[in-house]
């Protein structure tokens, strides 16, 4: 399990005096490409292979409040990820300094070629390394099809 710790800052409280909840997102996407550095995908590698992770969807869910300058720890774990590493899936966790569960999020992510703009399968090299990617007991091998459960799609205006 990859863990970061944060310090909540006066800019990462609401108008309720706790966490807000973009800042959530923002400490689980600091966290997320932290664990990605650490496993050997550093800016310069995925820029060496013309790629770069999107974002389809976080969902998270919130338990307990935080505070301005109180400490936290975001984990992450990786809960799915397809065979060509095209598809990952993140579970993040954040916790008070005692350990208290405060938020879970789920994360479901791809690749994009930076150059054509669409999404891509992992480089070989990045595969392998990938497999060493610290997992949830409840890991699950993802199709393209687990990226459609929602059944949402795309509406233009007019």
């Amino acid at each position: 399990m990859y863990k970061k710790e944060f310090e909540i800052r006066w800019s990462d409280i609401d108008a309720n005096g706790h966490l807000a909840n973009s800042a959530y997102t923002n400490f689980m996407s600091h966290a997320r490409m932290g664990f990605f550095m650490a496993y050997g995908f550093s800016m310069e590698t995925l820029t060496e292979f013309g790629i770069g992770p999107v974002v389809f969807y976080e969902h998270t869910y919130y338990y307990k409040e935080s505070f301005l300058g109180k400490p936290i720890t975001v984990t992450v774990e990786v809960s799915g990820l397809s065979e060509d590493g095209m598809f990952f899936k993140f579970e993040h966790n954040l916790y008070d300094k005692k350990g208290n569960h405060l938020a879970s999020s789920d994360m479901l992510g791809s690749w994009i070629d930076i150059n054509t703009r669409k999404l891509t399968v992992l480089p070989e090299a990045l595969l392998l390394q990938s497999e060493g990617f610290p997992k949830t007991k409840h890991f699950k091998l993802l199709t393209k099809d687990d990226t459609r459960i929602s059944g949402k799609a795309p509406k233009n205006l007019g």
